[in-house]
């Protein structure tokens, strides 16, 4: 749930993922054609790309890119400087003053929170950093340790002042992580460029979580793959269609190590301090935001399929594919107007 500084399973297969599909038209629904500009490079802790299909030009590209990094560069929990950094360092001693970007994806982040319970929760941090799945040399701690760091946990601990736009977090040795919810921020902070640069159609991949901006010359809808989670080569098990929207997906399969056997994956429990597990392989969001999106894909995965599909009462025209370990989708109502199941092994199920 934090910004990696290495690579991970999660970039490998996004990226795999990213070139079958516009080898194979997977996310545009076409090829690639010779007018499309495309960049590629390592921001947010993964692998970024933005394809512009229809307008917008090199300038386009590079003050997307730059937004991006700002976001880095303000909300990574991994780097030194960053504003969360700070937030991190000066936990238990003093407020720190913000970014409005900060203090907005933060205030995002706590609103997550109430309606999860604490299920996401961004001061998860003393858990991420203690499991440091994803980052190199990762074993379960001991058990101690585990309850250490899960004392620090506590999204009500977090104080946001909005008239000085300042956050403090009470207990010394408390962490916020935002990667749960940061690079949907920055897909929408993405799009906002695209608007101002009068692109019509283009692609957002960051490191799996895919924006399809505007419409296409030829008015097809978008067809977005969702990833098999069972696949090393970056397959997917299925189509989300339909006009401009995110997708954005949660799993076991995207930053894991293994140890004695067993998976431990890097979506962490707040109540229990360990990975996940509830049956769930991953879930995956369809929705018009992507911060929305993103935020989501963990809550739900979270939360389960039951008090998963409550939650996702709440926010209309979203949608939701859940896939379990005996290789079972559950789709939220209205899912199956944007969504084809085509992995014969997978069957649709009812809940």
């Amino acid at each position: 749930m934090s910004f990696s500084r290495t690579y991970s399973i999660r970039i490998t297969r996004a990226f795999l993922a990213l070139s079958l599909a516009l080898l194979f038209g997977t996310i545009s629904g076409r090829a690639i054609y010779a007018e499309d500009l495309t960049r590629t490079d390592f921001v947010l802790g993964t692998v970024c790309t933005i394809r512009l299909i229809d307008g917008g030009n090199a300038n386009t590209l590079s003050e997307a890119f730059a937004r991006l990094r700002s976001i880095e560069d303000h909300m990574s929990a991994n780097k030194d400087g960053t504003e969360i950094a700070q937030i991190n360092a000066n936990a238990g001693k003093e407020p720190v003053k913000v970014s409005e970007d900060t203090f907005y994806v933060i205030t995002k982040a706590l609103e997550y929170a109430r309606l999860t319970n604490g299920a996401f929760d961004p001061s998860v941090g003393p858990l991420v950093k203690l499991w440091n799945i994803g980052n190199g040399g990762e074993k379960v701690p001991p058990e101690r340790e585990i309850l250490a760091a899960k004392a620090l946990v506590g999204w009500q601990q977090v104080v946001m002042d909005a008239a000085t736009r300042k956050v403090f977090l009470k207990k010394p040795g408390m962490r916020l992580d935002l990667g749960a919810i940061a690079k949907g921020y920055a897909a929408d902070e993405v799009a906002k460029i695209l608007i101002a640069h009068k692109v019509k159609a283009a692609v957002v991949d960051l490191g799996g979580n895919v924006l399809v901006f505007g419409s296409k010359k030829d008015k097809s809808p978008w067809r977005v793959g969702i990833q098999n989670p069972e696949s090393a080569r970056g397959e997917y098990l299925g189509i989300a269609t339909g006009a401009q929207m995110t997708v954005v997906t949660s799993g076991v399969y995207e930053r894991y190590f293994i140890q004695d056997g067993k998976r431990y994956h890097h979506i962490l429990s707040t109540e229990t301090g360990w990975p996940v597990d509830n049956g769930l392989v991953s879930v995956s969001i369809i929705s018009k935001s992507s911060i929305d999106a993103d935020a989501l894909s963990t809550s739900l995965f979270i939360l389960g399929i039951e008090k998963g599909m409550a939650l996702l009462k709440n926010f209309p025209d979203t949608y939701a594919v859940f896939i379990d370990k005996d290789k079972k989708v559950y789709l939220s109502p209205g899912a199956s107007k944007v969504f084809t199941l085509q992995e014969k092994n997978y069957h649709l199920a009812e809940k």
